[in-house]
């Protein structure tokens, strides 16, 4: 491939900070506040993720520990905090990260396996969420999503993430009654979603912009349209197994609406490979991404790019920068 996203971000410890592709390239993480140092795997206390993330100041957490933190409840991250877990390899099981009423979260190279409990999610972003950049996670095995956006979260980006067994993958926007999610806004590129059942994504009311993932034998739909929503599909691998049906659209009736609607999903350079069979749109009544950011990068679907994104989507082994930046 030509280019890459992000090709400087390891550059230093802070480099992260705004450069998200997308509709969460706002987000600064915790880059106006010192480094927090996580110096164990317990669930609380000293030292510990989770007192780093309840702290109100913003944060740039970084590990001096690899392992597997089991999680006895979801693990709140509070605004301004940019959990890092490069040049360490850093497990959650047992529960989740919830993103709740906070904004400018960064959450990089961690992985996620193993969580247990009704409406346990690797990743929950509600309510009232925005400013938000996932990047290079690995994230399987989850009762009920892997990253579910819901209920007017918004500005979001997921970039470079490896999702695989499982089945309900990425839910965004909660059910039909919660009309506030018309607002939602998501980027989602370089993933890939590896043999995940569905959802890769499923979206209610939200804009979506899907480029250059790579999705493979699914076995229900790859991505499912509903109640009002708008997809732009640009230059994404979609590979079928033994189910073909690409495009999914399901018919639900908004709270404040008489009729029932599906959403729309245009395709855009897609490449479409073991018979996957896609339905969709012109465009009309779709957004585009350009009205809402410049540029992106992204290159022709081809054989190359699934090829790389199944190297460089999910946790990767890499030092973690020094941190060059003084806080006054």
């Amino acid at each position: 491939m030509d280019s890459l996203p992000y090709a400087d971000v390891d550059s230093s410890l802070r480099a992260l900070a705004g450069r998200a592709e997308g509709f969460g390239r706002f987000s600064v993480g915790g880059l106006r506040g010192p480094v927090y140092y996580v110096t164990t795997l317990a669930d609380d206390g000293p030292g510990s993720l989770r007192e780093g993330c309840r702290k109100k100041e913003p944060l740039w957490i970084v590990f001096e520990v690899s392992g597997t933190i089991n999680l006895s409840s979801y693990l709140n991250v509070s605004s301004y905090k940019t959990i890092d877990g490069r040049g360490h390899r850093i497990k959650f099981t047992g529960k989740g990260l919830r993103l709740k009423e906070c904004e400018h979260i960064i959450i990089c190279n961690l992985e996620f396996e193993g969580g247990r409990g009704h409406d346990v999610d690797g990743i929950q972003i509600k309510p009232n969420s925005k400013h938000i950049w996932i990047d290079r996670c690995t994230l399987s095995d989850y009762d009920d999503g892997l990253i579910d956006i819901t209920r007017q979260s918004t500005d979001i980006t997921i970039s470079r993430c490896h999702f695989s067994n499982h089945d309900k993958t990425m839910l965004i926007g909660a059910d039909p009654s919660h009309i506030g999610d018309r607002c939602i806004r998501v980027t989602i590129h370089h993933c890939f979603f590896d043999g995940t059942r569905q959802r890769h994504p499923r979206v209610r009311f939200g804009k979506v912009h899907l480029y250059n993932n790579y999705t493979r034998n699914w076995a229900i739909y790859a991505v499912c349209a509903s109640v009002e929503s708008q997809i732009y599909s640009q230059c994404n691998i979609y590979e079928a197994g033994q189910k073909k049906k690409t495009f999914e659209y399901y018919m639900e009736k908004a709270a404040d609406r008489a009729e029932v609607k599906s959403g729309l999903i245009r395709s855009e350079g897609d490449l479409f490979l073991g018979g996957a069979e896609a339905i969709t749109f012109k465009g009309e009544g779709i957004f585009h991404p350009s009205e809402y950011y410049p540029s992106w990068t992204m290159e022709p679907a081809a054989n190359c790019l699934h090829s790389i994104l199944q190297i460089c989507a999910g946790w990767q082994s890499v030092q973690r920068p020094a941190d060059n930046m003084v806080i006054p």
